[in-house]
Formats: structure tokens, sequence, C-alpha cells
């Protein structure tokens, strides 16, 4: 195994860690014992990876033996195995191959959802007009744009931002973001003896159980209304799915998958894009001479009357450039999720059992110094070569890489360049009277994503409405 600190009898290396800043507390162990190392909390073995040249070693060069999702304990309790994100072997292999066949279906990189993703924005627009310039939270409001286009995917419809039914979904998936990351549910997935304790994880169950309950009041809807000549949606693509193989008894395609897939599409088709563009705009806030340089680029590539497109992209370097950085910089899924070594596996001179918990660090690939200038800084120029021209970088991994990852990137990424250049179009962004640039915090809120701190935004419309 690799070598890591010594732990201690029932704790482990517990004592060395921050749970509320676990990605940190694995940097600095990095530094000492080195890019693969093992490490204990309580009685759980773990190897964690480090570095880009590292984990790309593993979950690229590696892929098959590290392509796995680990059993995590918390995860195991919502999911049962089902979905997506969480589910193993053949199950999963089936599961992904339907979503993603199915989101294709449905737009995913094409002109179809760009469409949805434009209307979404317009709708965003009259919310932030309707503040007339004065201070707002745009954490539910934001939540709820970038929601609504993967619900449009999986329901075929988009709601009302007061909707009751579609507040408490966004609701409870907030809660539950921030239970998973808490320490309590850390603990429990170090030692799930202990949670009769801890509780936590009977809140997060019971949120995710209350939220697969009204997904399921849409799921009879469709079933009632159901044409297999018409499939408009993911649950409509289900169904057929499962009319399809009802003659197998050992189909994949039944009622739990169905539940999860719909709880994983929606977890993560609103959670990490909206934490980032929040971020963005804070960050658009803090950097104003950034803030202007996009909107100048907006104004010169983008005809007046009309809205962004993503064929835009290609003719906005610097835009993009900042997108990018914005990803880098806020770093929302630090720890990544957790994969599993498939067999005994001869790594960097190591040897990893089969079935081990494996953590490849994202924050130590985002923030790796051999990779960034400048790392700790927010900085545009990471993606921009001398003559300003957008540059690809291999250690930019925000949706990890390999068998596992993100199924939903070029969605996110289509949202964040249209979400973002569609505001910064129409919007300046300025801290609330009385708060400087130097005066906004950009401490992250721990949760299962990095989140910024609650602030007030100023959404000042542009003196040339372009």
């Amino acid at each position: 195994m690799p070598p890591g600190p010594a732990p201690l009898p029932f704790i482990g290396n517990l004592n060395l860690v921050d749970l509320k800043n676990l990605h940190k507390s694995l940097m600095e162990l990095s530094e000492k014992h080195g890019n693969v190392f093992t490490v204990h909390f309580g009685p759980k073995k773990m190897v964690v990876l480090t570095g880009y040249e590292t984990i790309k070693d593993a979950l690229v060069n590696q892929a098959d033996d590290f392509g796995d999702r680990a059993e995590i304990p918390i995860f195991q309790v919502l999911s049962g195995g089902h979905g997506i994100v969480f589910s193993h072997g053949e199950p999963w292999r089936v599961m992904r191959r339907f979503t993603l066949s199915t989101l294709r279906d449905f737009g995913m990189g094409k002109k179809t959802i760009e469409d949805r993703i434009l209307d979404e924005l317009q709708a965003l627009i009259k919310h932030f007009e309707s503040h007339k310039g004065k201070p707002f939270d745009t954490k539910i409001i934001m939540n709820s744009a970038v929601s609504n286009v993967i619900c449009s995917i999986i329901f075929g419809k988009r709601f009302q931002y007061d909707d009751p039914t579609f507040l408490t979904l966004i609701h409870l998936l907030g809660e539950n973001i921030r239970l998973i990351g808490s320490p309590q549910v850390q603990l429990y997935n170090f030692c799930p003896n202990l949670g009769f304790l801890l509780g936590t994880h009977k809140t997060v169950k019971k949120n995710a159980d209350q939220q697969i309950a009204l997904f399921q009041g849409f799921f009879k809807e469709h079933k009632k209304e159901f044409d297999a000549n018409n499939i408009t949606d993911f649950i409509d693509a289900y169904l057929l799915k499962q009319e399809q193989a009802s003659k197998n008894s050992s189909t994949y395609f039944h009622e739990k998958n169905l539940d999860q897939c719909m709880l994983d599409l929606f977890g993560a088709g609103t959670e990490t894009t909206s934490t980032t563009l929040r971020w963005a705009l804070l960050l658009m806030m803090k950097y104003p001479e950034i803030q202007r340089r996009v909107q100048e680029e907006i104004t010169r590539v983008i005809k007046p009357g009309q809205v962004p497109r993503i064929e835009d992209r290609k003719n906005m370097p610097y835009t993009d450039a900042v997108i990018h950085e914005i990803q880098r910089f806020a770093n929302i899924l630090p720890l990544n999720v957790s994969r599993a070594t498939t067999t005994d596996v001869d790594f960097k001179g190591y040897c990893i059992p089969k079935g081990t918990e494996v953590i490849p660090l994202l924050f130590s690939v985002l923030y790796d110094k051999t990779q960034w200038a400048t790392p700790y800084e927010f900085n545009p120029q990471h993606f921009l070569d001398a003559n300003g021209k957008f540059v690809k970088k291999d250690a930019f991994m925000p949706f990890s890489i390999g068998r596992r990852a993100c199924v939903g990137e070029s969605l996110a990424k289509m949202e964040l360049f249209l979400f973002f250049t569609g505001l910064l179009q129409k919007f300046t962004f300025h801290p609330p009277p009385g708060v400087t640039e130097a005066d906004l915090d950009q401490t992250e809120e721990v949760s299962l994503t990095l989140a910024p701190k609650p602030h007030g935004v100023c959404a000042v419309p542009r003196e040339t409405i372009v």
C-alpha cells in the first residue's frame, strides 16, 4: 500500500484533518506523504491521489482499474445502488448509456436545448430587472433558472419561479447538499456503525424520499398520457424503454432506477452549474475591470438587439477564458466523487487492493502549481496565449475525467456560456451600497460543493441596452 500518516486506534488519522475543509487537509498531507498516499478515517482505509499527472495517469491511462464508484454509505442509503451516479457494473453501464443517448436525443449540445436555455435566460433577466438595481441574494433564483433547463428535459416542462412544488424541490436539494457535506455525515461515511449517534443521514434520506414522492407524481401523469409515438422527455423515453423490455425479467428499466435517475439528473443538473454562476457574479463584482473587458467583447461580437448564441463563443476568447477561470478558481467539487479499484492495481510502484476507495483530489489539479502560473489568484490569462487567443488546458477538469466523468458536461458548458454572457450583456454587477470590492468575501461555504457565502448582488441595467 502507499505510505501515509500512522493511524491512531479507533480514529485513524481523523486527528490530522479538518472535516469542514477536508480537501485542504488532504493537500497538506500530500506535501508530506507524496502524490499517492494512504489515509485512515476511523476504520476505513482510503488512497488519495493528488496532482494533474498522477490523477490523469489513474483515471485515463488506467481508466478500467480506477473505473468503479466507491461504496459510500450515505449514497448507498439514498440510491440503493440504482441510478447513474452511484450504481455499479452492468446496471451502471446500461443506465449511463441510456441517459447519455436520451439527453442527446433531447438536444444536449444542439440548438434545441440552446433555445430552451435562452428562453430561461429571458425569464431570469426579468427577475433581475424586478429588483431595480437594489441588492438581492441570487441563490434561489439562480438554482431555479438552471434547474428549469434540466426539468424541461426530465419532465417536459419548466416551472414558474414561485411554484410551491418547484420551490420545495429546490429547498430539499439545497438542504441535502449542505447536510451531505457536513462533518456528521462524513463521520457516518467513515463509520456507519455510529449512525445511531449521529442521525443526520436519516434527515438526508427523508428529504430524498420527499423529492422522489414529488417526482412520482409527474411520473404518474406521464403514465396516464403516455403515447409511444410522441416521446417528448426523459420520463417518456424511460416508459418506452420499459415497454420494450417488459418481457425481459432481468430488465434494469424498473421504477427504482427511474426514481434515482430523476434524482441524480435533477441534483447534478441544478447544483453545480447554478453554484458556478453565483461564483461568476461574485467574481465580476470583485474584479470590475475583468467584467468591463467581458462586456466590451460582448458588445463587439453580438449585434445590438440579438441574444448570445453558442456559435459566438469561438469569437469571444476573453469571455471563454473568464468562464473557464471561474470554474477552475471556484473549484466547487474539490474532493471529486470517490472511485474504487476494480482489481488489485499496480500503481506508481504500490499495490492498491481491489475495492479500495480512492479520492482523486480535483482541488490538487485545478490548483496544481506545475500547471497554472498563479493557481491561487483569479487570472483569466491562464486560458489565453500571448495573442489573446483561447488556449485549452489539459489540467482543466472540473467535470472530472475518465469513465465516471460528468454525463451532462456539454449541457453545463452551454448553460454557463449563455447565462453568463446573457446576464453581462444586460447588466453590470456591483456590490451593495457601502460594500467595496475589497470587502467581498471569497471564503467558501462548505457543503457537498463549495458555494459562495450569502451575499447581496446589485444588477444595474447597462447604460446602452444591447
